[in-house]
């Protein structure tokens, strides 16, 4: 008699085929739909496909272990988000607004079996480089009941509908309130079609036997989705912007895809339903909680109706506990308290990912609408760093006319100090900032920007600051 073999983790699978699993990401991001952005390409209204990941990266970037929760900021974590961005959204039809050839040729690309299959082989190494920190420091229930789940809801929708995010009254409160307001709603446009497709798929999932009730559940939120596309598209045609999410891609905060990515895993995951409810769950009481809050700052900076946000009703702490009940339903009698626990995980985890996105927005906003003081202490730092000799580790680049840096963010603070030629820097699709000859600019660790350069050639250094001398040239 044969002996049953030994089951094997994915990540042991995933051995057979190669040892180094950056090789595969490095395969996978030599895909042309992902290339590196030119100066054409700052936004791609009419081109869905087309996501900039910045494959060159890739060649000093690790990705074979687990990316840990104070460094998913930086920038393995926001290219590794793109691209799992890209592996989930392979998994269902996109159309662009309008038949055009270069939509055509990228969404080939992107469509094919071959990028699907390279996908497929790549998405357990993202998942585990970007998600895998969420199993270290999550607060576990006091006990595996239902009841405690509820408990644990309530509070939280009263905390969260006592205190919205930050970044609401951060963007409200800007010199530039209409740029800040217009990447506010850039970030919704990348999150909000990413949950609804979750809760979709959700739907999808064979329950019936189980739990009569889930699917119609799920399915009513689809469809509120659906009934209220008029007015998603209305709220984005009156900031002069389209509602596709992949229109901005480089100005997409990867704490905005993680969240999103986060849900459209789990709905691709058979073996996690209970955690996909949980974090449905999160999704309905934030949203609930962020909506008016969201819309003002809209109103008020953009002169938006945004009358998609009063289509979300209101969710209390009683309404909210009983989201818990509807959608755990008859399950933990039927699979047991693991059940219970699964839901609470993926609460827990989506709260998590959307407190790290409040913070990522919110400096995000502050540091765009303060450049001048950035400039201001880009002069400072570097007078003490000529004046007192101090030695930093420096980075030189020597582009050409119309040469592009895809947007990114750096893992140390550094200065952009102009020696020659002239450039475009960039941090919001409202407007370019110009850097010339003996321009300096301090960018912070984790903030997204990108460039382009005007003139014939450009040289441009980029020295790196540490900690202590940020803090002392940068007022909090």
């Amino acid at each position: 008699m044969s002996e049953t073999p030994a089951s094997r983790s994915i990540a042991d699978l995933l051995g057979d085929l190669t040892a180094d699993p950056n090789a595969l990401l490095k395969a996978y991001a030599a895909n042309e739909a992902f290339r590196a952005a030119t100066a054409e390409e700052l936004t791609t209204p009419d081109n869905p496909f087309r996501r900039p990941v910045r494959p060159a990266d890739l060649a000093w970037l690790d990705y074979s272990s687990v990316l840990p929760a104070e460094s998913q900021l930086l920038l393995s974590g926001l290219l590794g988000h793109r691209m799992l961005r890209n592996v989930y959204d392979a998994e269902h039809a996109i159309l662009p607004p309008r038949a055009n050839p270069a939509a055509a040729a990228d969404g080939e690309r992107f469509n094919s079996g071959e990028n699907r299959l390279l996908g497929a082989l790549v998405r357990p190494i993202l998942e585990n480089h970007l998600f895998g920190f969420l199993g270290e420091g999550r607060e576990e229930l006091p006990e595996p009941t239902v009841e405690a789940v509820k408990n644990v809801v309530r509070e939280y929708c009263e905390q969260r509908t006592a205190e919205p995010h930050r970044a609401f009254a951060t963007a409200a409160g800007r010199k530039d309130a209409e740029s800040a307001a217009t990447f506010l709603l850039i970030q919704t446009g990348v999150f909000l079609p990413a949950a609804h497709t979750a809760i979709g798929r959700g739907a999808l999932a064979e329950t019936t036997l189980s739990h009569p009730g889930l699917r119609p559940e799920l399915g009513e939120i689809w469809r509120r989705w659906t009934l209220a596309a008029a007015d998603y598209q209305a709220m984005f045609a009156g900031a002069g912007l389209t509602c596709s999410p992949a229109a901005y891609w480089q100005f997409s905060l990867g704490t905005s895809l993680a969240r999103g990515n986060h849900l459209l895993g789990l709905s691709l995951a058979g073996d996690r339903l209970p955690e996909l409810l949980g974090a449905v769950t999160h999704f309905l009481v934030d949203q609930a909680a962020s909506a008016e809050p969201v819309r003002d700052t809209l109103r008020a900076a953009l002169g938006l109706d945004a009358a998609y946000f009063d289509r979300i009703d209101p969710i209390g702490p009683d309404q909210a506990a009983d989201l818990v009940e509807r959608f755990l339903g008859p399950l933990p009698g039927l699979f047991g308290e693991g059940v219970v626990t699964a839901f609470h995980r993926g609460f827990a985890d989506a709260a998590r990912l959307a407190g790290g996105w409040d913070g990522d927005l919110t400096e995000q906003l502050v540091w765009a609408d303060r450049i001048e003081d950035y400039k201001t202490a880009a002069e400072g730092i570097q007078n003490k760093l000529v004046t007192e000799n101090i030695e930093v580790d420096l980075d030189t680049f020597v582009e050409t006319h119309e040469e592009t840096s895809t947007t990114h963010v750096h893992d140390e603070h550094r200065l952009v100090m102009i020696e020659s030629g002239q450039m475009h820097f960039w941090n919001n699709v409202t407007h370019r900032i110009a850097l010339s000859e003996g321009d300096k600019l301090l960018i912070p660790t984790s903030r997204l920007h990108g460039s382009v350069v005007l003139s014939g050639t450009c040289v441009y250094h980029q020295p790196i600051i540490p900690e202590e001398m940020f803090r002392e040239f940068v007022a909090d």
